[in-house]
């Protein structure tokens, strides 16, 4: 460096201290028109599907080790994921119960909209449901769909405790083997293996009873007529122990229709699980930005014009003692 320098001023005439000022004075030039050049990114876009029915009323999940319900844990666990997202990353928050999913809005920007996302969030409760069934693999059909109508490819978080209600059987189990949409759909199972009675809610959300066995009571006869009045939920209440129906997270289930369509199945009891099955799903698609220059070159300016107040001689004191 010292030779180069000697170089420099043999040259021009010109001193050390201005060679430094004039080369900072053209980084500087440079920071202030800003170049950039051309960067391809992963650009992430996710459908979360919030699973509303009743079942997700059932008390069997914990937070800070007390009970909540499996919908207060979802609602939870979506708040704890919405923190960890970096901006840029697109959201939808959607609900699913019957067969339908509806969402709240097409894909927006995280950090532009975190306060309207987690308010969304805040309000997810099981009385915006429209139907008292939830269909989960038939849903998938409608969910594809839906993800198509929107501008951008998105992928899925679907939060569900697999509960079919009505059960599944001959009339009624969807076909999946045709399904075309689900590749790296993530699948969280929320709730317990251990099972609990599904509570029965009035319009203020108070406690009025448990749904019993006869509300999930399968209708075969009546499916070979319409499968629309399948099994259709009764309004009974169970008046003992004995007589509620008791649900659980149906892993097996999840696991088995998650194969099917080539996603991703995990356990929501942990939101690190999540991420990272998250961080498995392909992105939803790429796009080029600018990435400008103006920083490195106003950090190469003020190192450079920082070398005026260094002598040659410590300079090269410096070196030799990082060889040593």
């Amino acid at each position: 460096m010292k030779e180069w320098f000697k170089k420099i001023k043999s040259q021009s005439n010109l001193d050390f201290d201005t060679v430094t000022l004039l080369s900072s004075i053209g980084f500087m030039i440079l920071a202030i028109i800003n170049p950039s050049i051309p960067l391809k990114h992963n650009v992430y876009n996710y459908m979360f599907v919030t699973d509303i029915s009743q079942s997700m009323n059932t008390v069997d999940m914990t937070i800070m080790n007390k009970p909540v319900s499996r919908l207060d844990y979802m609602k939870h666990s979506l708040h704890e994921i919405m923190s960890e997202l970096p901006c840029g990353t697109k959201v939808s928050i959607g609900m699913f119960v019957g067969v339908s999913i509806a969402a709240s809005y097409i894909p927006i920007e995280i950090c532009e909209n975190f306060n309207a996302i987690e308010d969304t969030i805040d309000h997810l409760d099981w009385r915006s449901g429209w139907s008292g069934n939830s269909r989960i693999r038939e849903s998938f059909f409608n969910l594809a769909r839906l993800i198509r109508s929107f501008p951008e490819n998105s992928q899925v978080v679907y939060f569900t405790d697999g509960e079919e209600a009505p059960r599944l059987h001959a009339f009624n189990t969807k076909d999946l083997t045709q399904f075309q949409g689900g590749t790296d759909w993530v699948i969280v199972g929320i709730g317990s293996l251990k099972g609990a009675p599904i509570p029965k809610l009035d319009g203020k959300n108070q406690l009025i009873g448990y749904w019993s066995n006869e509300s999930f009571a399968l209708q075969p006869g009546i499916a070979q007529i319409s499968e629309a009045n399948i099994g259709i939920r009764d309004d009974h209440v169970a008046g003992g122990e004995s007589d509620r129906y008791m649900s659980k997270l149906d892993e097996p289930y999840l696991k088995d229709i998650t194969k099917q369509i080539n996603g991703i199945y995990v356990r929501g009891d942990s939101i690190l699980n999540i991420l990272d099955a998250m961080k498995k799903q392909k992105p939803a698609w790429q796009d080029t930005a600018n990435f400008h220059l103006k920083w490195f070159f106003a950090t190469i300016a003020g190192i450079i014009f920082s070398l005026r107040f260094v002598s040659m001689k410590q300079i090269k004191q410096y070196v030799i003692k990082h060889r040593k």
